[in-house]
């Protein structure tokens, strides 16, 4: 492997225009294809195959055709001024030539009239009209939606305050924009602070927004064609820029160590590739089987995500193998810094090998290892506590924040009608097999709306063929509330009695029996995606380390700094602690897919500091040092782009946390807390101190085992001795030093 990634690195330093031009081809190529592919749609596939709820919306689908059940629609709110009612006569004419008005649109399906649908509270003082329209929201047009925000407005200028809920007129939430740009900003910072070159700072940086326009330009160019929605690339584009700079910015940092060892530019551009590339190559593998693994988990929508986040790794990795080195090629000495140009080959060498920061804490975690290892479990440990607490859901308009019309109007409905309204349950009956159509739907709507916690019931609607019944159950709570979620579970249980006194069977959705059946789903899925990604990636870490414990170590350390993590974001977005200053207006159960994002992503992410650090200790172990001075070497070349690259990792998703919307936040934090308890307290603590332990063990691999893997030489044992003139490794009978088999 070390040999190979060295002549491809060689080859691209010495053909560097010709690499470059063929990387502009491809950039270019892909562009044109995105600029003349037809958009991507909307994602309208099944959100995840097999769950009831689910299987009653296709349902719906199949049997009430003209239902468009997944159109966009309008929930709109009409609050009369205090002392006065929606019932007054000027309210009541404003309201009902709003509806006759919204009515008459083209795109528009039904307006349902409040007076008529009896939708008025109790008291009176709030009363809501829902607009639903024949096509999906992402197909509305601008004058769609001007000309009912125009008839919104003329009911406010009737007296009357208006507030508008659903998913016409909801404003969508950028996938990427000011959030990608200050994450660059703020990596670009970070690459300054380490380098102390702005060629070495921008190099990283234009490679990895190259990789990234070349990733997200064909996933717009095979969008239609390979049915991806336009949010299938948002994974894409935030990976794709941490990753890309990250990898970068290994090569660049070997490069700079290699010149400042003496050697000539296209020598220490072929080692950098061959011995930093195949650790990218190996990091970039353990990303790729977290992402494709998100596949086990049965969310389509959710697969296409973690395979297009997948290409565009494998566009950050060899972009990172070629064009890095070809770069460097263009200007040799650009990316050294300062000290290391004017200083000669003797200076350079001395900074090589001179002590730094990474080496002293190295030596301080060498003498007190039990400690530090102490420290680091009992830490992650408490700030995992949280964790055990965890509460999924899907976050809606109650986690808006309250200067928004969707929060407004939920809200307003949840005081008027009851906290129940904002999440009603959906039946559909199917009452095929029944010998009275008509009277099995209405006994399972009786049965429903006499079940304690449904407030109330509407009154059956069937379909053309008379074979199908459709209608709504109001719960007494919240549509993320417990009691809401056993109330599911309790109708559901009725099925099989019901079933057998009328000849029908029903199933329930909605919205939140979606949310339910959906968290509960992925929570089950949890299990098997982590024994899957985690099993492939201790296979992979066995070839690469050729130990035993060393990858077991590496998952431990994962396992702790993922349920930290998750401990983290459970007391700040689900308990409140400290929500005020993310700007989270509503604290709540976590968004269901946050979990398996949250553990596949930094399980990815953690390897690849696992990998680039541990790797270098090996490099340093089969070369000759023991093993407490193979952890210091490791440390002295590695720990600086290690925490520079976790640092631009944070940087990359903290930019994130600004964003509007809540799920956005929770991600972006969770992303950035895991990476920071990963790199800075597992990988930078934890490790050398398990290591320290550990001594000469650390390496052990039975000699079965040792026989049976193949090797793929990732710390550059064939690059030790090169031949005079350069050309490549030297074959000769010298060796290093073997791990121990024990």
């Amino acid at each position: 492997m070390a040999t190979l990634l060295y002549r491809l690195g060689r080859t691209a330093f010495r053909r560097r225009w010709l690499v470059t031009l063929l990387w502009a081809v491809i950039l270019g190529a892909a562009g044109a294809g995105a600029a003349t592919a037809p958009a991507a749609s909307e994602d309208t596939t099944s959100v995840m195959p097999g769950i009831e709820a689910q299987k009653a919306f296709d349902l719906i689908g199949e049997r009430f055709p003209g239902s468009s059940a997944d159109g966009a629609y309008a929930q709109i709110v009409f609050i009369a001024p205090d002392g006065t009612k929606v019932t007054a006569t000027e309210a009541r004419d404003a309201i009902e030539t709003f509806v006759s008005d919204a009515a008459d649109e083209a795109q528009v399906s039904n307006a349902a009239n409040p007076f008529a649908a009896d939708a008025v509270s109790k008291d009176g003082s709030t009363a809501y009209a829902t607009v639903n329209f024949k096509v999906a929201a992402s197909d509305l047009t601008d004058d769609d939606k001007a000309a009912l925000e125009k008839a919104v407005d003329e009911v406010r200028d009737a007296g009357l305050t208006v507030e508008v809920g659903g998913t016409a007129l909801a404003v969508q939430p950028s996938a990427g924009g000011s959030s990608e740009a200050i994450g660059i900003a703020l990596a670009a910072v970070v690459l300054l602070i380490t380098f102390g070159s702005l060629a070495a700072a921008g190099l990283p940086l234009l490679t990895a927004v190259i990789g990234v326009g070349i990733s997200m330009a064909a996933i717009m160019a095979l969008g239609s064609t390979l049915g991806l929605s336009s949010t299938s690339g948002t994974l894409a584009s935030m990976l794709g820029l941490a990753v890309g700079i990250d990898y970068a910015l290994f090569v660049v940092s070997r490069y700079r160590e290699e010149r400042a060892a003496g050697r000539d530019p296209h020598e220490a551009a072929g080692t950098a590739v061959g011995t930093a590339g195949s650790a990218v190559v190996f990091a970039g593998l353990t990303v790729v089987i977290a992402l494709a693994g998100l596949s086990v988990v049965g969310v389509p929508l959710l697969t296409k995500m973690g395979l297009c986040a997948a290409a565009a790794v494998v566009v950050a990795v060899l972009i990172a193998l070629t064009l890095v080195p070809a770069l460097l090629g263009m200007w040799p000495d650009a990316v050294l810094s300062r000290r290391t140009r004017k200083g000669g080959s003797a200076a350079r060498r001395s900074a090589g090998e001179a002590e730094n920061a990474g080496t002293r804490w190295a030596r301080f975690v060498l003498r007190r290892p039990v400690p530090v290892l102490v420290a680091c479990v009992a830490g992650l440990g408490i700030l995992a506590l949280p964790a055990t607490k965890l509460e999924m859901g899907m976050p809606g308009a109650e986690s808006k924040p309250v200067s928004s019309t969707e929060r407004r109007a939920y809200d307003a409905l949840a005081d008027g009608f009851g906290a129940g309204f904002n999440g009603p349950l959906t039946i559909v009956a199917d009452v095929k097999g029944a010998a009275d159509p008509q009277a099995a739907a209405k006994k399972i709507a009786q049965r429903i709306g006499d079940t304690e916690g449904v407030v109330s019931v509407s009154a059956p609607r069937f379909n053309q063929a008379d074979d199908a019944a459709l209608f709504s159950a109001v719960p007494a709570t919240g549509p993320n509330d417990e009691k809401t979620k056993d109330l599911v579970q309790t109708i559901r249980a009725e099925r099989a009695d019901l079933e057998d006194e009328t000849g029908a069977t029903f199933e329930v959705t909605g919205s939140t029996a979606m949310n339910i059946d959906v968290a509960q789903a992925l929570q089950a899925a949890l299990v098997p995606y982590l024994a899957v990604i985690v099993g492939l990636a201790l296979l992979l870490l066995l070839v690469v380390f050729r130990s035993l414990l060393v990858p077991l170590k590496a998952a431990f350390g994962f396992l702790l700094s993922v349920l930290a993590a998750l401990g983290a974001v459970v007391a700040v977005f689900q308990w409140g602690w400290g929500a005020g200053l993310l700007g989270v207006e509503q604290a709540g159960p976590i968004m269901s897919l946050m979990p398996i994002f949250l553990v596949g992503i930094v399980f990815g992410l953690a390897m690849d500091y696992e990998v680039f650090l541990v790797a270098r200790m090996r490099e340093a172990y089969v070369h000759g040092d023991r093993a407490p001075q193979a952890i210091v070497t490791g440390f002295r070349h590695s720990a600086r782009v290690v925490v520079a690259a976790a640092a631009i990792m944070m940087a990359v998703f903290s930019g994130f946390v600004g964003a509007g919307e809540s799920m956005i936040k929770t991600i972006g934090f969770g992303l950035a807390v895991a990476v920071l308890f990963d790199a800075f307290v597992v990988r930078m603590a934890l490790v050398p101190a398990v290591l320290a332990l550990l001594g000469d063990k650390a390496w052990w691999l039975p000699r079965r085992l040792d026989r049976a893997l193949p090797r793929v030489d990732v710390e550059g044992s064939g690059l030790t001795d090169r031949s005079a003139d350069g050309d490549g490794p030297k074959n000769d009978d010298s060796a290093p030093r073997q791990p121990a088999r024990i």
